[in-house]
């Protein structure tokens, strides 16, 4: 029913339009309780199987939604209601900013893929902040924290303007993730250096622990699919030698040949961050290169073409204690973790694995 009407309405629709309408329906939903309570149930059951423990924190399973969905943290209990066990919010700057022109969102149906180059559009940390303590949540999802560069910002003011952001918004978040990683804000990337991500990551772990003594927030970093792979070697060795809580594989990509994409050539050549299908094999890679090397001492976080229970299962067996979606869910609509989530507990039923923990990073053990 979802396919029919994603045809005959939202593809019709210009795909940030669409997505702003199908945001409001969800969070009107959320504010009613009756029907909040019925969508809950059919859309977002538990399976006792699935209980994850990450980061310190308790969920009801590993699957979550990806940052970029919900940049201002208007729709958590929408999101939880339609059965995310946890909701990363973001990416939100130091300061607000339109981000970039209209329009600036793709959809590549043929390859079930997304460009996007919003350009961290959002209404800065201030408000964002003030709106996360206000909050009065019906669901209770995790919470993550994407923060990102302010793009007025210059790259020798960026570790500031990082570091405003968390003292922000760390007291209300689960988890916080540094995105280094997205390639629509000019010298984002550059902060995946080693050189620069240290003192970032040093300066935020710092300010984390100021702005919220009585617990630890864990901290994590979003790193995109286009590094090589000795840098993502170096990225990985950094997390551990900084006492990082996480690595999420990964962001978007700027890459477009090698990808057998079908869409027609002037979309496929639109600039910005390709998600979605095709990402799906080099995220995957990339998550099976950082479990070999950290193993279980930080946690992993799997995400870029996660479609189905099978694509998920795939992420838990490469090393991903906690998997990610959001391009899916444009294609798959209200159903997308329903049938995740129901999918991998049947997958874990006829594993020879007791338990979800035990078949994180499974297969890369078994070629070590």
């Amino acid at each position: 029913m979802y396919k029919i009407f994603f045809r005959l309405v939202f593809k019709r629709l210009d795909p940030e339009q669409a997505h702003h309408l199908a945001f409001r329906w969800i969070r009107l939903a959320a504010r009613v309780p009756v029907l909040r309570t019925f969508l809950a149930a059919a859309l977002a059951p538990r399976y006792e199987e699935l209980r994850t423990e990450a980061l310190g924190l308790r969920m009801h399973g590993p699957f979550g939604l990806a940052a970029g969905f919900d940049k201002n943290a208007v729709g958590i209990d929408g999101m939880a209601m339609l059965g995310f066990d946890h909701v990363e919010i973001g990416t939100v700057t130091g300061e607000p900013q339109p981000g970039n022109p209209k329009q600036r969102l793709f959809r590549l149906v043929e390859d079930r893929a997304l460009i996007n180059r919003m350009g961290f559009n959002n209404e800065g940390s201030l408000r964002v902040a003030a709106r996360l303590a206000s909050r009065t949540p019906v669901f209770k999802p995790v919470v993550g924290v994407n923060i990102g560069k302010t793009k007025a910002v210059p790259e020798e003011e960026a570790v500031a303007d990082y570091v405003k952001s968390a003292e922000r918004l760390a007291p209300f978040a689960d988890y916080l993730v540094v995105n280094v990683s997205s390639p629509n804000t000019p010298g984002l990337r550059d902060l995946q250096a080693t050189e620069a991500l240290r003192p970032l990551l040093s300066a935020v772990r710092e300010a984390a622990d100021r702005t919220v003594p009585a617990r630890r927030v864990p901290l994590l970093v979003k790193i995109a699919p286009d590094l090589a792979d000795e840098d993502v070697d170096a990225v990985a060795d950094l997390a551990v030698e900084l006492g990082l809580d996480g690595i999420i594989a990964t962001n978007t990509t700027i890459a477009r040949e090698g990808l057998g994409l079908e869409s027609g050539p002037a979309l496929v050549k639109e600039t910005g961050g390709l998600s979605g299908a095709p990402l799906k094999e080099r995220s995957l890679e990339v998550l099976r290169r950082l479990y070999a090397r950290v193993g279980d001492r930080i946690t992993l976080v799997g995400v870029g073409g996660v479609e189905n229970a099978e694509d998920a299962w795939q992420r838990i067996l490469a090393g991903a204690t906690l998997v990610q979606g959001y391009s899916a869910f444009i294609y798959e609509g209200p159903f997308y973790a329903r049938d995740l989530h129901k999918g991998l507990a049947a997958r874990l039923r006829t594993s020879p694995y007791p338990t979800l923990a035990d078949a994180v990073g499974a297969d890369v053990r078994k070629t070590a």
